[in-house]
């Protein structure tokens, strides 16, 4: 072995677990980030496109970690702890620097947990809502990992009253996402007309969230062009099976609604859209910082739901709402998604001055405006510098 082999020193390895499209984002950006620092580092775990399209090796499809809801989980449990066995396999046999698991926090966490054990330094991206509900969960949140990354200042507040290692980094969108966005660019790159109001029909990622909404969206949507011919309708899906199950319901409900349904540029959508009638998410964080109104809609599953009245202390359950601490934008939850109440709800928000609204946005903007992929790469880089201090002890 020569001199030079001797002092080779091995390439970084992060592994990494997301579990749905927001977290593939999330992903993307860290990867970039540390790379500024680990050119060679080798990024393994379960990522979506995005990460992929970085060098990231997926060991499994995003998409089976991709379940909502309490009953949901409960129906793919025995596939998923089969992932996550396997996972604890791998990470075992081929041990990382350091395991980050982004959001996902029902598989994630217990992943953590196991890695931790085996004496593998642990990240969590994103916080769960333990401040929502489930309180407690932050004792094994505090076993499982050396560091939570948490998006939303309030959350670190609520890690710090309990002592847990937490950073806030802010959130990647504010860093992403201009303060003022350019619909009349938007709408020339989607070839939509400039002189008309359009509403975005947005129900989701999820197949069973599009299930759930779109036949009350179709009702509303029905009733909004009654009232106004020259609305526009625009429908951004993120995959070519969304596009199909979109087209399938309005078939069924809606055959003769025209709508234009655009596949992978929702942030584009939204840029171009006076106003949107949205499932609850991430996305509702985008449109805040896009500086769109938006009537925000969500329907569970029976027993989640009532599962999740019983546990969750909330007043509001959109992050635009949260982060203000008041109602800056209308909620509609189960029996409440239906047209009486989304129909007068839109048509507040698309012929009406919003410059107040956009004033509450602006705040929340330079909140969260904080390079958050930097800020998320040096708290994982603190906790890999603490690894290798340790093991020089």
């Amino acid at each position: 072995m020569t001199a030079k082999n001797l002092n080779q020193k091995k390439p970084t390895f992060f592994a990494i677990v997301v579990g749905e499209h927001s977290g593939d984002t999330l992903g993307a950006g860290l990867i970039i980030s540390l790379r500024l620092t680990h050119p060679d580092a080798k990024f393994i775990g379960i990522g979506g496109p995005k990460m992929e399209a970085l060098g990231f090796e997926s060991l499994f499809a995003m998409d089976e970690l991709s379940v909502m809801g309490l009953v949901e989980v409960l129906g793919r449990i025995r596939r998923l702890l089969q992932v996550r066995k396997s996972l604890i396999h791998f990470f075992t046999t081929n041990k990382p620097d350091v395991f980050i698991g982004i959001d996902a926090p029902d598989f994630n966490i217990g992943l953590e947990l196991k890695l931790k054990e085996k004496g593998i330094k642990t990240v969590h991206y994103v916080s769960p809502s333990v401040w929502a509900w489930r309180e407690k969960r932050i004792f094994k949140i505090a076993k499982a990992t050396d560091m939570v990354l948490a998006l939303l200042p309030f959350e670190k507040a609520f890690y710090d009253k309990y002592n847990v290692p937490c950073s806030f980094v802010g959130h990647p969108l504010a860093d992403d996402i201009p303060m003022k966005s350019d619909k009349f660019l938007a709408r020339t790159l989607l070839g939509l007309a400039q002189d008309k109001k359009i509403l975005a029909l947005m129900p989701g990622s999820r197949g069973s969230e599009l299930s759930r909404l779109l036949e009350d969206f179709f009702e509303s949507a029905k009733q909004l062009q009654a009232q106004d011919s020259e609305l526009i309708f625009v429908a951004p899906m993120i995959s070519k099976q969304r596009v199909e199950q979109f087209n399938a319901l309005k078939a069924e409900f809606a055959p003769d609604l025209a709508v234009e349904v655009v596949l992978n540029q929702t942030q584009e959508v939204m840029v171009a859209s006076d106003c949107l009638l949205t499932a609850s998410g991430t996305v509702t964080l985008e449109a805040a910082l896009i500086k769109r109104p938006m009537v925000i809609c969500y329907k569970f599953s029976l027993v989640t739901f009532l599962l999740a009245r019983w546990l969750v202390k909330l007043k509001w359950f959109s992050l635009p709402n949260l982060l203000a601490n008041e109602s800056l934008v209308p909620e509609l939850l189960q029996k409440e998604v239906c047209a009486k109440n989304i129909v007068p709800l839109i048509k507040e928000r698309l012929y009406h001055d919003q410059s107040q609204l956009n004033d509450s946005y602006n705040k929340i903007h330079q909140q969260l405006k904080c390079d958050a992929s930097k800020q998320a790469a040096n708290a994982v880089l603190d906790v890999l510098s603490s690894k290798s201090l340790n093991n020089s002890k």
